[in-house]
């Protein structure tokens, strides 16, 4: 018997480790192919006999009878089957074998001998043969006539051989099934090819006017009925495509109309916010300037103040210098008054001093020459009581004339006071003015500064809208761009 190695092979790509892994797995050990050689002679005794009735079954059956032209094409059958069948009794399983086996595989699946026929022809050769090898077991059937039967040697060739043939339909029925697949895989490629053909004739030129953007024709040509549904969808594709396509196409152009204003809107918006920026701008410098002027105005206001309250001080010592002289001409008046008081006693120490002069005179004339020296004296007194008339005449002329303008200078005095304290009441007023006018300056330089920080966060968020402006404008103007192309790829297409 030929040893089977894993690296020997056979047809179609069976190995010979699968088919020992095949006996391995049926049991047909060393012992089993002794015993079915122990029968090798009523093997290849009987066999042309169970050959005979199985091709004759083969005739009387029309699915089997056809697969033969002619009784020469069943003869040769017949002794390339009792060929074979030498390695079945010689129980020689080996590469032959195998060969053997894939060729009778390979022949049915090719001539489409399904496996009842084979599995049915295998299973008359074996009736006939059990029936043989049971017969010759019995006493006087031959080969065992001389000895008594033992069943269990005769169980076991029966079930050697039954294994034997069942590894052969199992070998053969393999192959078979395995060419039956590369058939099946060969009709199914060239199915393939053909629907492949059928569907670049019948749907290709419908895709390839879709590549070329070309959506006005519907597939109307008849295909099968398993490709009626492929073609209701494609054309229910194709509508919803050019539905979608002319709806995307007036989209766009609706989008590159509002792009444009938008583009144009965010252009003037740019143009607007710069102009605005640079308005804040002044306007941050003007509230600078004016915030400057302010406090510059409310520290000359306070020094203003500072000045009056000077002034202030100033007229209210210069009113109590008037208040002292308006005491000195009363005192001055008062004075006044009491020199005309002691003009009139001058007056009237004059008038008797004349008197007296002339009483003395009146004497002395009455004393003749005695009184010459009284005479003189009383000339002198009545001279000197005239001086002193005239004197006090003068003096009260004096008087009286300063006490005119005493009493003058007290009245321009008093009127000067009464405007004096008019004065310090609208310095006192302008003051209050002035304090009032220097608590808002500074209250408004207060509130400038804030207008300015405020100013200057405006500007600050102008110019962040300035910037964000021209990006916009720059970003529609790309939308613009991009509509536009769309738009282009849109008109490429044909959708009526």
């Amino acid at each position: 018997m030929t040893i089977i190695t894993p690296t020997t092979h056979v047809s179609d790509g069976q190995n010979l480790s699968d088919l020992e892994c095949r006996r391995q797995f049926m049991g047909l050990t060393e012992a089993d192919c002794e015993a079915i050689r122990s029968i090798k002679t009523i093997i290849d005794r009987e066999l042309p006999q169970a050959l005979d009735g199985f091709y004759t079954q083969v005739r009387r059956t029309p699915q089997t009878s056809t697969f033969f032209s002619s009784e020469t094409h069943i003869e040769q059958a017949k002794a390339a089957q009792q060929e074979h069948w030498k390695n079945i009794s010689s129980a020689s399983f080996g590469l032959e074998y195998a060969q053997n086996v894939g060729q009778i595989g390979s022949i049915h699946a090719r001539i489409g001998l399904e496996p009842r026929w084979y599995i049915g022809g295998y299973a008359l050769v074996l009736d006939h043969l059990i029936h043989a090898i049971v017969a010759s077991a019995l006493p006087g059937g031959g080969l065992f006539d001389k000895k008594k039967m033992v069943p269990k040697k005769l169980s076991h060739q029966i079930s050697s051989l039954c294994k034997a043939v069942l590894f052969e339909m199992d070998l053969t029925i393999s192959v078979y099934l395995a060419e039956a697949e590369k058939s099946r895989a060969t009709l199914r490629d060239e199915a393939i090819s053909k629907e492949q053909v059928f569907v670049a004739e019948s749907f290709g030129s419908v895709l390839q006017e879709i590549a070329e953007q070309n959506l006005t024709r519907d597939m109307k040509s008849n295909v099968p009925e398993p490709y009626l549904p492929l073609r209701d969808n494609l054309n229910a594709a194709l509508h919803a495509l050019r539905t979608t396509l002319k709806v995307a196409s007036d989209t766009a152009y609706n989008i590159d109309v509002v792009t444009q204003e938008i583009s144009a809107a965010s252009g003037e918006l740019a143009q607007r916010t710069e102009r605005q920026s640079a308005s804040v701008e002044k306007t941050a410098a003007a509230v600078e300037q004016i915030t400057a002027t302010v406090s510059s105005t409310a520290s000359r206001v306070s020094e203003a103040n500072n000045f009056v309250a000077n002034c202030l001080e100033s007229i209210q010592h210069f009113g109590g210098m008037i208040d002292r002289a308006n005491e000195s001409m009363a005192e001055i008046e008062r004075s006044t008054e009491a020199i005309n008081k002691i003009t009139d006693i001058m007056d009237a120490v004059a008038i008797q001093t004349n008197i007296l002069a002339l009483n003395t005179a009146v004497e002395a004339a009455r004393a003749a020459g005695a009184g010459n020296g009284f005479k003189v004296l009383a000339q002198q007194i009545r001279e000197l009581a005239n001086r002193a008339g005239v004197a006090s005449r003068d003096v009260r002329g004096l008087a009286s004339a300063s006490q005119v303008q005493v009493s003058q200078g007290a009245s321009i005095m008093k009127e000067a006071r009464e405007d004096m304290k008019f004065i310090i009441s609208g310095i006192f007023e302008i003051r209050s003015r002035l304090k009032a006018i220097e608590d808002a300056a500074r209250e408004q330089a207060a509130a400038l500064q804030s207008v300015n920080g405020a100013v200057a966060t405006i500007d600050e968020g102008t110019r962040q809208n300035a910037a964000m402006a021209e990006r916009t404008s720059t970003a529609s103007e790309g939308m613009v761009q991009e509509t536009r192309q769309l738009r282009l790829l849109l008109d490429g297409f044909h959708l009526s």
